[in-house]
């Protein structure tokens, strides 16, 4: 299953990672370059939950951010207990 959440359709993106050697003009260097740039990937944090989706419990991928913002309704916590058999 991709890393997408449910509802802010939040996933996986792509960026470089810049790497520089040098020291800054203004500190009394010559400059900073760039020394390699590299592929990297962002990745939303995503976790799975139970929740209420149309009446129905399903176990669904989403962000914290949609956890926070109370975009998911989780279902009642339940309490059904065993019955005791009484001793004879």
């Amino acid at each position: 299953m991709p890393r997408v959440c449910y509802f802010t359709g939040k996933k996986t993106t792509f960026g470089k990672q810049v790497t520089h050697r040098g020291k800054a003009k203004y500190l009394g260097g010559v400059g900073t370059k760039v020394t390699g740039i590299t592929r990297r990937k962002f990745k939303p944090n995503i976790q799975k939950v139970r929740a209420v989706i149309d009446g129905q419990i399903v176990r669904i991928k989403v962000s914290t951010k949609a956890i926070r913002d109370g975009k998911i309704v989780k279902p009642v916590k339940r309490t059904w207990k065993p019955e005791v058999v009484a001793a004879e």
